[in-house]
């Protein structure tokens, strides 16, 4: 792992090796976000804009990166956002995240779009599993996925509230990201040049939403991306997430907050924890940066709650910066996917090694021993 901390040191240069890795087609579903893209590239102008001041004459000191969060003990406060469809960027990639959370003692987050069941996942993971539930319309269906979600191990549960709809993500539309994908000459060429993901996709099988066949056949593709686009979402309101706190009886997050009054009500009806997020710029192009929202609702319900914090992380300032701003914990989805598309199998370890690397040195450049601390360095 030495070897790959020096030829891939940063996220960056992952992007880059799973740009050359992958069809143009998985790329576009990775890397794009929706509209023009704007919201992308403010979540990381805003993140780049925060500066934090270093305090030197520290003497010597191991910065401790361990945290605590819902009464579960995490080797480094960061861990993997919820992506879905996952397979379709490099297969079987629920796996290698999962072992990779095992491992490395950090959250991974499986996706109700996932291309894994949760019943496979969760063992994998042992006990670092959390589940994100995108909302069905039924509630049978809803109380079945929470229930089969605790049967197979997973700690939190992630509630989705920033997807009333199906985003217009243009730049997958003009690289033909098609689900199921279409046979043709322009996709075989694509696939064809990309020998590795063509190879490790036929190893595992096409794409399917393996934790949602329990509930359609899953066989034609487009009868499940039918059934999809009719049970899951759109039907969001504060009862619904009442229910939801009646349902799971563990650690549950509200996921996609960006105002300090939807953070506020979601602690009155027993939210343990808001995810300040826009979804990483991949729902509605005119969102605020996720990082420009995070202080204010620390403020308002950081006393009260746990505020976790994704959108734009690409490293560990990144991190620093975000736990400097009130965010107790932060996940990251593009980073550990580009990770994955990159390495395959040793994707997602390499990440979290590069990631708890880059943490531990920035917080010695900062002079923090603790996770703490870091709120002491924002620069005014």
């Amino acid at each position: 792992m030495a070897n790959l901390l020096n030829r891939y040191p940063s996220i960056a240069d992952l992007r880059r090796r799973a740009k050359e890795r992958i069809p143009h087609f998985a790329w576009e579903y990775i890397d794009s976000g929706t509209g023009a893209d704007e919201c992308v590239r403010r979540n990381r102008a805003a993140l780049e804009s925060i500066t934090l001041v270093p305090q030197f004459m520290k003497g010597a000191f191991e910065p401790q990166l361990a945290t605590r969060l819902f009464d579960v003990d995490y080797a480094v406060p960061f861990g993997v956002s919820p992506v879905g469809l996952t397979a379709l960027m490099w297969p079987r990639a629920e796996r290698i995240l999962a072992r990779t959370a095992a491992a490395y003692r950090l959250p991974y987050t499986l996706s109700t779009a996932a291309t894994e069941a949760p019943e496979t996942i969760g063992p994998l993971a042992d006990g670092m599993g959390w589940f994100q539930l995108y909302p069905p319309r039924r509630a049978d269906i809803r109380r079945d996925l929470i229930e089969r979600a605790r049967d197979a191990g997973f700690t939190t549960l992630l509630v989705t509230a920033d997807v009333p709809i199906a985003s217009r993500r243009e730049r997958q539309v003009r690289a033909g990201v098609v689900v199921p994908p279409k046979i043709t000459p322009r996709m075989l060429y694509r696939c064809m040049v990309r020998p590795a993901w063509s190879m490790a996709t036929l190893a595992a099988g096409s794409p399917r939403f393996r934790g949602l066949e329990k509930y359609i056949d899953g066989s034609d593709m487009r009868d499940m991306l039918t059934f999809i686009g009719q049970e899951l979402g759109g039907s969001l309101d504060w009862d619904y997430l009442s229910a939801v706190r009646q349902e799971w009886d563990g650690p549950l997050v509200l996921k996609g907050i960006l105002t300090s009054a939807e953070a506020k009500r979601a602690v009155e009806i027993g939210f343990d924890g808001i995810m300040v997020s826009n979804h990483g710029g991949r729902q509605f192009d005119g969102a605020p940066a996720a990082i420009d929202a995070l202080p204010a609702i620390a403020h308002a319900v950081g006393t009260r709650t746990k505020v976790l914090f994704d959108s734009g992380v690409r490293g560990g300032l990144d991190i620093a910066r975000a736990l400097a701003l009130g965010a107790d914990f932060v996940l990251l989805g593009r980073a550990f996917m580009y990770g994955v598309a990159a390495l395959g199998r040793r994707g997602g370890d390499h990440v979290a090694q590069l990631l708890e690397a880059d943490l531990i040195n920035n917080m010695i450049q900062l002079g923090c021993a603790t996770t703490a601390q870091l709120r002491e360095r924002r620069s005014a």
